[in-house]
């Protein structure tokens, strides 16, 4: 039983102790709470991953208690909104019933500072150390019984990916009211809290740990310069190259399995209209989109093992210099690194950032980079201009296109937060930029798993909600109203002839209608009315724009839907008889949806976070104007080079 939210709200359970998580980030507290709530919450190497609010239950040996895992902060003394939700919920602390502390132990120097601050709302409080086995790994020491002493309060080591001492944890949290606090407060004047945090770790006994020499080798590599550079951009080209390899057989399978299901629904259902609905809108439309779930899996399977080793913060810290060009700061890079998943958590994470005008400016630029929600549109695109086994020597064709539609949109993202920001004007006093880098890692199995089966089961949830029920509305755009025998005989159409019978449906659809309405707009772009239905069908999700051209598809030829869209011939107008899908017209819908506003959950979300419709109207409108231009000059060169 979980609740997500963002500020404050009722607790879970009403009548349950309610305590909160007070942390750094990297400190491991939300991998804390992972394991004690078994909620799949994220997690990350990197400042700002927690944005938001998470609650959950945790069950004790004297009943239920409520959790919550605050955003992570270094200080009570905000710079940013998610910062300011901590103090706030600190500030108006008579809700709960104690607090948890979760301190780095190879940083306990700088977590006693946050310890001290956090002490100050005289509640109960737990401090848990983490990371104690990488203390003393690496030379370093700590004695919980005499920190415990020296604070006042309890003190538990915890390895939380490996579960250790999180069952004594969940004994502890049994009784929050029972806590000890510490007979003295800690002073609140800077130079008094230097001198208390040094006599704790005295009287700790604390060592500060060796440096990680593994770490610091790696980071003389993957943080210069030019090597890190090279090796940014070398991963991100291998990421690609993955996909596309990997994925492919699994994609296979599930095609097949589809198409099979699709021509049982046909013979065995003996209504027609009924059986070209199940194969056609269900089978055809959610079977288009499903079978980019490998490729879904995989992407975020990469991503989380880039995550986890904690080789995502290096890459922040490389961007900050490409930041500082459009003005930005290398904190920017890590909503718009998130954008690659879903552009929706990428706007949340601009919460990170300290000023109002540079959390605009990166709201502006998330929705350019490409998001997972993209990749169906562009393996099919690509799949359909480039064939599989077309290679450059090792390096599959394929692949280097969807890396340059990457890159494309990453540096459109750039370019639109460097005008955006000169647009809202500077901010006025600049925070320096830093950035905690944590210890190379080994990623855990049971987190890369979590975070695939998230996304997978988010993926799974849109298909069978919002692209289900939009592509039983696109059917009932593309076959209704029914026609009768005697309309068809009288239109010169065999009845008899289910293809004939469909593509005459098809061409007198309400959705026809609608496509030709809005012809003139996409003509020069190379679209056909059947590509205009499913831009403005990709309003809803990006990935309807796959199961509105797999509908088609399959209603034209069942047995070989791929192959009927790769043929698929202008019905009317100048371009009657000839092809829809040339290379130009793909190049031209590639690079429209690299810059379309094409997701309205997005502007739902652009709209919470500015407390405006203002922005999110600008963004969908200068977006698509973009679009629509960068589509034309595409057509255009691609269409003379051709």
């Amino acid at each position: 039983m979980s609740h997500h939210h963002g500020g404050t709200s009722a607790p879970t359970l009403p009548d349950a102790a309610r305590v909160a998580l007070v942390g750094s980030p990297n400190a491991g507290k939300t991998t804390l709470f992972n394991g004690l709530t078994g909620l799949r919450a994220k997690t990350g190497n990197y400042p700002g991953v927690t944005v938001s609010r998470y609650e959950g239950r945790v069950e004790t040996p004297a009943g239920p208690v409520v959790v919550e895992d605050l955003p992570g902060t270094y200080s009570l003394d905000p710079i940013s909104p998610d910062e300011e939700i901590v103090a706030q919920v600190l500030d108006e602390a008579d809700e709960l019933a104690g607090l948890v502390v979760v301190v780095d132990a190879t940083n306990l120097r700088r977590g006693l500072g946050l310890v001290s601050q956090v002490q100050q709302a005289g509640l109960p409080t737990v401090v848990v150390l983490t990371f104690v086995d990488e203390l003393l790994r690496r030379g370093g020491r700590v004695d919980p019984e005499r920190l415990s002493r020296a604070l006042g309060v309890r003190v538990l080591p915890v390895v939380a990916g490996e579960r250790r001492g999180v069952e004594a944890l969940r004994e502890v949290l049994a009784a929050p009211s029972s806590w000890p606090a510490p007979p003295v407060l800690p002073p609140t004047e800077p130079e008094e809290v230097i001198g208390w945090t040094q006599s704790i770790l005295h009287a700790s006994h604390f060592a500060h740990p060796d440096p990680d020499s593994r770490t610091g080798r790696l980071d003389g590599v993957l943080l210069h310069p030019v090597w890190g550079t090279l090796v940014f951009f070398g991963t991100m080209f291998a990421f690609f190259q993955t996909i596309f390899v990997v994925a492919a057989p699994l994609q296979g399978l599930i095609e097949q399995a589809f198409a099979w299901l699709g021509e049982l629904a046909r013979s065995s259902i003996p209504v027609p209209w009924l059986g070209r609905f199940v194969a056609d809108a269900l089978l055809a439309g959610v079977g288009g989109v499903l079978v980019f779930l490998p490729q879904i899996a995989l992407l975020f399977v990469l991503i989380s093992l880039l995550e986890g080793s904690g080789y995502l913060s290096r890459a922040a810290y490389l961007m900050d210099r490409v930041m500082a060009s459009a003005g930005l700061e290398g904190r920017a890079f890590v909503a718009l690194l998130s954008s690659m998943a879903c552009a929706i958590p990428g706007i949340m994470a601009t919460r990170t950032l300290p000023s109002a005008k540079d959390r605009l400016a990166t709201m502006m630029a998330a929705p350019l980079m490409t998001c997972s929600a993209r990749l169906p549109v562009y393996v099919l695109l690509i799949g359909m201009v480039v064939p599989a086994d077309v290679r450059w020597g090792p390096v599959g064709a394929q692949g280097l296109i969807m890396f340059g539609l990457y890159l494309l949109g990453a540096a459109s993202a750039m370019t639109s937060a460097w005008f955006w920001k000169r647009i809202v004007g500077r901010s006025g006093i600049g925070l320096p930029f830093y950035m905690e880098m944590p210890s190379y890692r080994l990623p855990r199995l049971r987190t890369v798993l979590i975070s695939v089966w998230d996304a997978c089961k988010a993926f799974l949830r849109k298909v069978t909600s919002v692209i289900l029920l939009t592509t039983v509305l696109l059917w009932a755009l593309l076959n209704l109203p029914l026609r009768g025998e005697a309309e068809l005989i009288e239109a010169g159409v065999n009845p008899a002839d289910g293809v004939a019978v469909t593509a005459y449906t098809l061409d007198h659809s309400a959705a026809a209608a609608v496509g030709r309405a809005i012809g003139p707009v996409f003509e020069p772009l190379g679209f056909d009315w059947r590509v205009n239905v499913g831009v403005i069908s990709s309003l809803a999700a990006r990935e309807v724009f796959v199961s509105t051209m797999g509908q088609v598809a399959s209603a034209s030829d069942p047995e070989n839907p791929a192959a009927a869209l790769e043929a698929m011939t202008h019905s009317d107008g100048p371009r009657a008889g000839e092809k829809v899908f040339t290379p130009p017209t793909i190049a031209a819908l590639l690079v429209f949806f690299v810059y379309a506003m094409q997701c309205m959950s997005t502007l739902a979300v652009m709209r919470r976070e500015t407390g405006t419709w203002r922005w999110p109207l600008i963004a969908f409108a200068h977006l698509g104007v973009i679009a629509w231009l960068m589509a034309f000059l595409a057509h255009t060169i691609v269409g003379v080079l051709a």
